[in-house]
């Protein structure tokens, strides 16, 4: 029984991973088509031939029904081909290969970032409820959740980088050079970490007080257990499980913010990838810049779905039982 509710629980939630990412590909089709414009004139020029334009919209498809686009994207990515660069040919595969690691290392120092600071505020607020640090904690998240990242980004970037010249202004580093790179990398990093550090902190400050208003905490206290004790070892843990699902959704809008912070900051990736790529047209290459993301974005919620449903006994209890959400 117990298995037979974990496989169609992973059932369910594949499929509505599947259907999320087709569903986010016809959009994007759709979307792209209603700008104003022949995509094949901006490419080409305005002196270009008719002739020359129906070739090219023949070339990327552009010539057919958007049914008939959306199955053929679908058709060439069973084979694992994103299509061509219309400029140079290049298979958008190699192109997205190419500036995902930058993305993705990006992203997760903004992530780790996030916990790194967003877990003490929590703690530091939840041990003194009320108190001035929970007040400054309060205003300091509430500030952080609600300035976009593009704008941190130039205040970041004037400030550190323009003003008091402690940061490189932009670029990712010079190639082989760890420690260079690393540098490029941080005001990027806090950036587009900002957010989610006020997030977590306030989400993981009411799962800490939730848990510390339980009965068994009450008779930690009563034995004499210190305060900080209870927090750290007895209430972080269970705490924390609520915060999973939420870091993996995090993760998937940090690949989507890192747009931002890639153009503004210079740096090569997948959003100044999909950025040049929508300045030129080269439908292509958006094409599969986003579906990359949108999948990863996926990926990375039904992964955190999944490890929250393992990790919780609530979860673990529930599946076992055999009922259906």
């Amino acid at each position: 029984m117990r298995s037979a509710s974990l496989q169609i629980h992973l059932a369910l939630k594949l499929a509505t991973a599947l259907l999320a990412v087709a569903g986010s590909v016809v959009l994007l089709m759709a979307l792209t088509r209603l700008i104003p414009g022949d995509p094949a004139t901006v490419i080409l020029g305005s002196r270009a031939t008719p002739e020359a334009v129906a070739a090219l919209n023949a070339r990327i498809g552009l010539d057919k029904p958007l049914i008939d686009q959306v199955f053929a994207f679908f058709g060439r990515l069973a084979s694992g081909d994103l299509g061509e660069d219309v400029f140079n040919g290049r298979p958008v595969f190699s192109l997205v290969a190419g500036a995902l690691p930058n993305t993705a290392a990006l992203a997760v120092s903004a992530m780790l970032c996030a916990i790194a600071f967003g877990v003490p505020l929590a703690l530091l607020s939840a041990r003194w409820p009320g108190g001035k640090a929970d007040r400054l904690v309060a205003f300091l998240s509430v500030g952080f959740i609600s300035t976009p990242s593009f704008v941190v980004s130039v205040f970041l970037l004037m400030v550190f980088s323009v003003t008091l010249r402690w940061f490189p202004v932009l670029g990712a580093g010079e190639s082989g050079d760890l420690g260079d790179q690393v540098w490029h990398l941080v005001l990027p990093t806090v950036a587009l970490a900002a957010g989610w550090i006020g997030y977590i902190a306030r989400l993981l400050r009411s799962s800490l007080l939730e848990v510390l208003s339980e009965s068994h905490i009450r008779t930690l206290r009563a034995y004499g257990v210190s305060e900080t004790k209870i927090l750290m070892k007895y209430a972080l843990k269970p705490a924390v499980l609520p915060t999973v699902a939420v870091l993996g959704m995090g993760f998937g809008e940090l690949l989507g913010g890192a747009v931002f912070a890639e153009v503004i900051f210079n740096r090569p990736g997948l959003g100044s990838l999909i950025y040049d790529a929508i300045r030129t047209r080269n439908y292509p290459v958006v094409q599969g810049g986003v579906f990359v993301i949108v999948l990863l974005y996926v990926l990375t919620n039904l992964i955190a779905d999944l490890s929250q449903s393992l990790i919780d006994p609530r979860e673990r209890a529930r599946l076992a039982s055999g009922r259906r959400q």
